[in-house]
């Protein structure tokens, strides 16, 4: 997949973006580009071409088919301002630390929380891609446990009400990284590890990973395997985080979105619809780190690689 340029396929800077977007119109405008770049479509018998109603629906010269822009997405049926709905979307895709619905409450002056609520689930519900294809080029993979501060669990693979997520990540040359993939594990045993991979890796890549025994037999899925060994380069005298930079730079930026996402989230009138220690489990919260580009630079800020205007309300991942 090809990723939209900045200032032309969506806004580079808050700027442009108040330009862009500086009425409804405009904002549907942008969908009608997005949802039907070569015209309109009939979503019900697939016919090119249509005509446009007074009241802004479309309808199908072949079926008579009428329908919205907006029709089966996660604008459809609302009374909020598609001006406020793109302002929303706006600080969800540029917020390195993740954004809470108590910052959106607050930013946006709604007059009730539970909107911002609302919109932000109806974001995070539609973040994993369709069909999305498997990681290709060199990839990073480890697993690590995600969740709240909890006493007395001393990280490693210890078990606890921490989950334990496995994660991989595109690596460039000569640096930068790709997309990722992150998903919750039910432990660290071959079969988990192996399964995570197959799923979220195309065959007859490299992969790298440290020296985990799970990880051996890889190479017989079809994968060209090159572990490397923490307690090698500790001995040598280098960092081990060092091994597997990608990873762990992913890791620490999900820890942080999640920090940021659920700040104030948990003053007891407000809680989310999963508990802290399941909150990695969430297709809600989870997901919507796994499908985007990671490290792509400030101009990558705005914007999230989903399918926003095509996705349906209501999919789960």
């Amino acid at each position: 997949m090809t990723s939209p340029r900045a200032g032309t396929r969506y806004p580079r800077s808050l700027g442009e973006f108040r330009a862009w977007f500086g009425t409804d119109v405009d904002c549907l405008d942008y969908l009608e580009w997005l949802r039907w770049p070569d015209g309109f479509t009939c979503p019900t018998c697939q016919h090119a071409g249509g005509w446009r109603l007074r009241d802004g629906r479309f309808e199908c010269h072949d079926c008579g088919a009428r329908t919205s822009v907006t029709a089966g997405t996660i604008f459809d049926r609302t009374r909020t301002p598609q001006t406020v709905w793109f302002r929303a979307c706006w600080l969800f895709a540029s917020g390195n630390d993740g954004i809470s619905a108590q910052s959106v409450h607050r930013t946006l002056e709604f007059g009730s929380y539970q909107t911002a609520w609302t919109m932000l689930h109806r974001f995070r519900s539609v973040l994993e891609r369709p069909g999305r294809e498997r990681l290709s080029g060199t990839v990073e993979v480890d697993e690590t446990f995600i969740g709240g501060k909890e006493p007395g669990l001393k990280g490693g693979r210890a078990r606890g009400k921490k989950v334990l997520t496995g994660i991989a990540v595109e690596v460039h040359e000569p640096k930068g990284m790709g997309r990722c993939r992150i998903a919750p594990l039910p432990d660290a045993s071959a079969p988990s590890l192996h399964a995570f991979i197959v799923k979220n890796v195309q065959p007859g890549l490299t992969v790298i990973t440290d020296g985990w025994p799970s990880y051996c037999g890889i190479d017989k899925l079809g994968y060209v395997h090159v572990p490397r060994s923490q307690r090698t380069a500790s001995a040598r005298g280098d960092d081990p985080h060092e091994l597997l930079p990608a990873v762990h730079r992913v890791a620490s930026l999900v820890k942080r979105w999640l920090l940021g996402t659920h700040q104030g989230s948990f003053d007891g009138a407000h809680l989310p619809t999963c508990p802290p220690a399941h909150l990695p489990t969430c297709p809600a919260t989870l997901m919507s780190s796994s499908s985007g580009s990671i490290g792509a630079g400030p101009e990558a800020g705005g914007w999230c690689s989903t399918g926003f205007s095509n996705s349906r309300l209501g999919t789960s991942p």
